[in-house]
């Protein structure tokens, strides 16, 4: 850990441009990953030498002429935009995202930056220079040296007597006399001459026409941009005068753009940056698990540390202690927090729980914070107990830190790059403490590690995680809660019992997540869960945050009319029985269906009781029957009316007047997000009632509703996986892919088509994906078995590659238990080999679905990362609200529709590149209106 020692005239500072390093790095260096799981880790070799060099003085150029450091930190861009995207809008707009195989490096550099036992250094509002700008003034001061890792002319203009750079690259010192050689001006020249050229890479816009030689001889003769400016006349060449006289003020705004901050209020101190022994055994175990193997050799070498025999086999560890010997304490003292915070900055990790008064995290209140830096310790900080005139005789309660004071100590460590937060559905929590303007980053979550893992195998949630891998059963809710009507919120919970229970999920949190992590590692799907699953959580919590509005009056009118409606259809019910009866009995509708009419299909459940659900009725319904018709003509509006037009009205926020329901990421088997509470994924979109409740969630005044919707994707993707040949030509060719097939099936020519025999066609299309079987196609299409089982005969006829990937990817399921996405998400398929006929059948269905279903999921969730950036770099003020499936719901000003639709489908086309290059291209179809049925 770094030491404190004060800056002086005897100290030289070194401070590493690691953001733009990173960068450098990855495109310097030949591509490199690791082999026991995939992971690219090339950026992060070429980061770990470099430091090793310049910590180990075997750098000859950086001993020879300015020493090894007394002080060292390493600087990072933080995420979002700074002060100058305020000055210019434009500013960075040339940038795109960064490659997809270095986002997975940052938060491992970053690890590899703790591991070394360096500060990790970032500030959001500014950029990487401006917080070297600052620490270099600060040890000028001081009377200290000054060494700038990086090779960047953006950072000249910092060098002085007393401040170079240096070039770990070229083994290259950059001091006064090389920025005058390589630029033809000196340093404090630098911001007027980049003002003049300008910069491409970072959208700055200069002069036209000036580069770096014109700019040095104009500066040479003027002396300053000021004053080359105001004597514009004496230039004798027309075109350049007239370059500089037109684009002055660019000039000047280029200025302020390139002109770095040296007054940035860092709250870190650089006494606390001194240079220390590192931890070598920690060093160490770092590079092995990146599987460094010559730089993990040279540290050996010079520590002179033996490396370790082959083991015989693998030992249980026993540095972490049994979870019965775990250590719980209450923390009540601000200085204790402190301590445990510091601890994390040391550990570079921290296991952290809320405690709230619900589970609706939009509503929730925090009660307290759990915490854990080693395994066998937990800490509970309690803040709320007994608050807001709650009855609560514990003599703790007094002794509770102040809820301010605990978030001042808690909100620089749980935003310190350098600290990985670890949580158990830290979506939930990041919630909780954004209400706070607390922000908890960088961030990984056992749910979502144990769902890459192991999706299909179990649950996900922590009591089930701890059992299965901890054989540990945690203290459960209800047991220090209670259950039912007497069920005590949490901050009606004695603080003693609060502690054992909430301390328990921290600590066992973080044992988990050793284990989920190296399991994720193992199965090589590091890059599903870092490319896919964790950089979703923000983006959710943002969404979740944001809600949708409804239209209170509207949805009272939809009621009142589906009321009326479920009316008409309960009398025309009872006149066609006979008599009256409640449509909303299950025992009275069989009573009336199968016992008085004597209708035929009726049979018994176990209770005796005839079985009225949905497939019972529908056959009977298609024969004709008219009580079955209007009994599902009932149970639908019934259903609407009861779901969304009644319950929305509920779901509204006191306080903000918007619906938000929360996102489920590890709730299904193919990757699909998961909406409850309420659930706004299954408003039926094929129906006119279904159609007609969207029309009651609205955008705000001045807003409109955008409706982003993939056409087609899982067809498409089944053309590509399957590789069939004809859908992939009708997709390129933009083709009528349901007019298409009923021609290829029904023998019948597309021109004048009966709209009929299409829809048949599109039954067949999408339920193949789905493995229909005859008598499922046969009841949706009205037809006999032996019909809907001569059209799938002579689907798979007609497109043969279908029914062979159907076989192989049951085949590879039952081989390797699970299939995978084409981006390599596993969904695994237990039961792929059961005994049971209908569990089997229902597992080979699973199999042939989850590649299709689960990779439109994974592009859904790749284009949500990828659209909050987009927007920004763009300058559109778009937010996103709700996924649906393949569609996205986002509120934009109205004047800004058009431009946002454009992004949108750009941005989601191109989602599943770089890692999947598909043979069909991805259509989205995006609208616009002041509510979310106009949009679609």
């Amino acid at each position: 850990m770094p030491k404190h020692t004060p800056l002086g005239p005897d100290c030289r500072l070194y401070l590493i441009d690691g953001s733009a390093y990173i960068f450098r790095a990855f495109h310097a260096l030949p591509p490199l990953t690791r082999k026991s799981d995939g992971v690219p880790i090339g950026a992060v070799s070429g980061f770990c030498n470099m430091l090793w060099k310049l910590l180990s003085d075997v750098n000859d150029a950086a001993q020879e002429h300015i020493g090894s450091p007394t002080h060292f930190a390493v600087i990072f861009d933080a995420k979002g935009d700074t002060f100058r995207n305020e000055l210019y809008d434009a500013y960075k707009a040339n940038r795109g995202e960064p490659p997809e195989d270095l986002v997975p490096q940052f938060p491992l550099i970053r690890e590899a930056t703790r591991a070394f036992g360096l500060p990790c250094i970032e500030q959001s509002g500014f950029e990487a220079d401006d917080i070297m700008a600052t620490h270099a003034r600060l040890a000028e001061e001081a009377g200290a040296e000054t060494v700038i890792v990086s090779s960047d002319k953006d950072l000249t203009q910092l060098v002085t007597d007393l401040t170079v750079m240096f070039d770990p690259m070229k083994n290259k010192i950059i001091d006064r006399d090389a920025v005058i050689e390589k630029f033809g001006a000196p340093p404090e020249k630098m911001i007027d001459m980049q003002a003049l050229m300008g910069d491409s890479t970072d959208n700055v816009p200069g002069v036209p026409g000036i580069g770096p030689k014109t700019a040095a001889q104009l500066l040479e003769e003027f002396g300053t941009l000021d004053e080359l400016l105001s004597r514009t006349d004496e230039i004798k060449q027309k075109k350049r005068r007239e370059m500089l006289e037109t684009h002055a003020a660019d000039a000047r705004l280029s200025r302020e753009l390139v002109r770095l901050d040296r007054n940035v209020p860092v709250p870190d101190d650089p006494a606390d940056f001194g240079v220390t022994d590192f931890d070598h055994e920690k060093l160490i175990a770092f590079l092995e698990s990146m599987e460094f193997s010559t730089l993990t050799n040279r540290v050996r070498q010079a520590k002179g540390i033996e490396a370790p025999a082959a083991p015989t086999s693998v030992a249980p560890k026993t540095d972490t202690p049994a979870i019965d010997k775990s250590e719980y304490e209450t923390v009540f003292e601000p200085e204790r927090l402190a301590e445990i915070l510091a601890d994390a900055r040391e550990t570079g990790i921290i296991a952290v729980d809320t405690e709230t008064t619900g589970l609706d995290a939009m509503r929730a209140r925090l009660v307290g914070v759990c915490l854990s830096t080693h395994p066998g310790h937990g800490a509970y900080v309690p803040l709320t107990h007994g608050a807001e005139g709650l009855d609560l005789d514990d003599a703790d309660v007094a002794r509770q830190m102040e809820l301010d004071v605990a978030l001042d100590l808690l909100a620089p460590v749980l935003k310190d790059p350098a600290v990985l937060k670890v949580g158990q559905n830290i979506k939930y929590d990041a919630m909780i403490l954004s209400h706070y303007d607390v922000q908890i980053t960088p961030i990984d979550d056992t749910m979502l590690l144990s769902y890459v893992a192991d999706c299909g195998v179990h649950g996900h949630g922590m009591d089930e995680l701890a059992k299965l891998h901890l054989d540990h059963t945690c203290i459960a809710f209800k047991d220090i809660a209670g259950t039912g009507k007497k069920q005590k919120t949490f901050d009606q919970i004695p603080i003693k019992d609060a502690t054992a229970y909430a301390a328990e999920d921290a600590d066992i949190t973080l044992r988990l997540h050793a284990i989920t992590k190296a399991a994720v590692q193992d199965a090589r799907l590091t890059r599903v869960y870092e490319t896919m699953d964790r950089p979703l959580v923000p983006v959710i919590v943002d969404m979740e945050r944001a809600g949708i509005k409804v239209d209170r009056q509207r949805l009272s009118q939809l009621s009142g009319e589906f009321a009326q409606r479920m009316a008409g259809h309960e009398a025309a019910a009872h006149d066609a029985a006979g008599e009256a009866f409640n449509l909303g009995s299950p025992k009275q509708i069989g009573d009336i269906l199968f016992g008085k009419l004597g209708l035929p299909g009726g049979k018994k459940t176990k209770t005796g009781a005839w079985s009225t659900d949905a497939d019972v009725l529908d056959g009977l319904a298609a024969e004709g029957h008219p009580v079955a018709m209007e009994i599902l003509n009932w149970r639908q509006l019934s259903k609407l009316k009861g779901t969304y037009t009644d319950a929305l009205v509920n779901a509204i926020h006191p306080d903000t007047g918007r619906v938000h329901t929360s996102f489920s990421l590890a709730n299904t088997t193919t990757g699909r997000l998961s909406s409850n509470d309420p659930n706004l994924q299954n408003i039926p979109i094929r129906t006119e009632d279904g159609r007609k409740i969207r029309t009651a969630f609205i955008a705000e005044k001045g807003n409109v509703l955008i409706s982003a919707d993939y056409s087609q994707i899982e067809l498409r993707l089944l053309a590509h996986i399957a590789g069939i040949e004809a859908l992939q030509h009708a997709f390129r060719e933009g083709i009528d892919i349901h007019a298409m097939t009923a021609s290829e099936v029904f023998g019948v020519p597309v021109e004048g088509m009966d709209p009929s025999v299409r829809r048949s066609a599109k039954a067949i299309n999408f339920g193949i994906i789905y493995g229909i079987s005859a008598f499922g196609l046969a009841r949706q299409l009205g037809i006999s078995r032996g019909e809907a089982s001569d059209y799938i005969k002579s689907y798979f006829e007609k497109f043969p590659g279908i029914h062979q990937y159907m076989e192989d990817t049951k085949a590879a399921a039952k081989a390797d238990g699970y299939v995978e996405t084409l981006f390599g998400r596993r969904s695994h398929t237990p039961n792929i080999t059961a005994k049971n006929g209908a569990m089997r059948s229902f597992a080979e269905r699973q199999a042939i679905n989850a590649p299709i279903q689960g990779s439109a999921a994974d592009v859904v969730r790749r284009a949500m990362i990828r659209v909050p950036p987009a927007l920004a770099k763009a300058g559109l003020q778009a937010r996103m609200l709700l996924q649906v499936h393949d569609e996205l719901v986002l509120e934009c000003p109205k004047e800004e529709a058009e431009a946002t639709c454009d992004l949108l489908k750009t941005v989601m086309r191109d989602a599943p590149l770089p890692a999947v290059s598909l043979s069909v291209p991805l259509e989205v179809e995006a609208g616009f209106g002041e509510n979310w049925g106009e949009a679609h």
